[in-house]
C-alpha cells in the first residue's frame, strides 16, 4: 500500500488518480472511475469529485492507496 500525503483538507478522487500517476489525463482518470474501476474504502465509486479524506483508502489497477495528511 502506497501512502500519499496531501497539504489540503482533502482531494478529489479525480486529482488523487493523477496526481499518484494512475491515470494520465483528467479524461482518462473521468472515463475509470464511470467505468466503475475504482474502489473507495472497499466499495466501488463512479463519483469523480468524492471528496478524500486522511484515512480513506483507494483501490485500482492491483493498487491500494491511502490519503495521509502531510
Amino acid at each position: 500500500m502506497e501512502q500519499i500525503a496531501i497539504k489540503t483538507d482533502f482531494i478529489k478522487l479525480d486529482a488523487l488518480l493523477k496526481f499518484a500517476a494512475l491515470v494520465g489525463t483528467g479524461g482518462e482518470a473521468k472515463q475509470v472511475i464511470q467505468d466503475g474501476l475504482v474502489g473507495v474504502n472497499g466499495e466501488t465509486c463512479t463519483m469523480r469529485g468524492r471528496k478524500l479524506y486522511p484515512g480513506d483508502r483507494i483501490d485500482f489497477q492491483g493498487f491500494t492507496l491511502e490519503v495521509t495528511k502531510a
